[in-house]
């Protein structure tokens, strides 16, 4: 098997556990790089025993992933507009913003919702970033409140799944190759998932910030989704709430996008399926 067919088999076989590019990358102790460019078959005669340690956390053997000559070929489609990846931003496009813990907190301690937003977005993008943390948040939080916050904890209980969006997410992950790139604090993505408000799609890959070190709209950004995705710019949509975020790549990286609108998701999902139409 040369290495486009090895890459493929390894994809395959990724998908098939349901897991993504990151979670393997962290259980086989590989970079992001390093596993999309094996799956995309760019590096020639990768080593075996990255080829085992990827197997094992399949639960496969090396042998049975060299023996996949027989695996069907990918069904997933290419948009009229050439796109086969799809990214999808979380906040404001899967689940609605942070504005109703901030008016929880408010009713709960006195403090004006202008006060408690004033010192969210003081932190809101270093968290994002990984430069600083969500206890910095919470410690400030509590300081101003007078009592102990967990802004994760308040995160989960205001937030709501956008409605529609967890069929959307569904169907085009049947259809299409499908990501999130999203400005989040450190694990909040999985405790979305977790509790439910991001749909259990196997998603190909999450661009997290906090775990790339930038934010929507940087360049490093949208770089490590081309990366990680392993589609150039003009395979691939990107479905984000915020102007600026769509503008950049689309300026830079030549992206297809759209804007979603999150007070008439209704709308926006019929943009997207029309524009994914085959």
């Amino acid at each position: 098997m040369d290495e486009v067919g090895l890459g493929k088999a390894l994809q395959n076989a990724r998908k098939a556990k349901g897991i993504t590019q990151q979670e393997l990358c962290h259980a086989a102790e590989l970079s992001y790089s390093t596993l999309a460019k094996i799956e995309r078959g760019a590096i020639k005669s990768p080593s075996v025993f990255t080829v085992g340690r990827i197997a094992q956390v399949l639960g496969t053997s090396v042998d049975a992933l060299l023996g996949l000559k027989s695996t069907p070929v990918s069904t997933k489609k290419t948009a009229k507009n050439g796109a086969k990846f799809v990214f999808f931003d979380v906040n404001g496009c899967i689940v609605q913003f942070t504005h109703n813990a901030f008016a929880k907190l408010s009713q709960e301690s006195g403090v004006s919702v202008s006060e408690i937003q004033a010192v969210f977005w003081e932190y809101d993008e270093d968290i994002n970033r990984g430069t600083r943390t969500v206890e910095d948040l919470n410690s400030a939080l509590s300081t101003l409140l007078g009592q102990e916050i967990d802004w994760l904890d308040y995160y989960l209980q205001t937030t709501e799944a956008i409605g529609g969006m967890h069929e959307l997410l569904t169907w085009v992950s049947e259809h299409y190759q499908v990501g999130l790139l999203t400005n989040s604090m450190p694990g909040f993505v999985d405790a979305l998932r977790a509790t439910g408000k991001i749909p259990s799609v196997a998603f190909d890959t999450v661009v997290d910030s906090s775990t790339v070190g930038a934010i929507k709209p940087d360049r490093a950004i949208y770089e490590a989704a081309i990366e990680q995705s392993g589609y150039n710019g003009a395979e691939i949509l990107f479905v984000d709430d915020l102007q600026a975020n769509l503008a950049a790549a689309q300026r830079q990286f030549g992206w297809n996008t759209i804007w979603f609108d999150p007070y008439r998701p209704d709308i926006s999902i019929a943009t997207i399926r029309q524009a994914l139409e085959f």
